[in-house]
């Protein structure tokens, strides 16, 4: 994860945003149903490719097939 990550703020509930979900979570087999393979995800109206990775506070997000799946700390120095 060489790439510049964006520093996007959080969430606005008013604006799209696409689900995030755990890895391990079972509700995110859930929303891969609900989600098939969605080629982007949304975070504050913004579109993101699959792949793509998202600073949000303290987490770093990555678009997986329209659900943000958490990728590691913001801070790796402060996991």
């Amino acid at each position: 994860m060489t790439q510049h990550i964006e520093d996007v703020g959080v969430a606005d509930p008013e604006l799209n945003t696409s689900p995030i979900a755990d890895e391990g979570d079972e509700e995110t087999e859930v929303l891969r149903q609900e989600m098939p393979g969605e080629p982007v995800c949304y975070f504050n109206n913004r579109r993101f490719r699959t792949g793509s990775y998202i600073k949000t506070g303290t987490v770093v997000l990555k678009c997986d097939y329209g659900i943000w799946i958490p990728a590691g700390p913001a801070d790796p120095d402060n996991p």
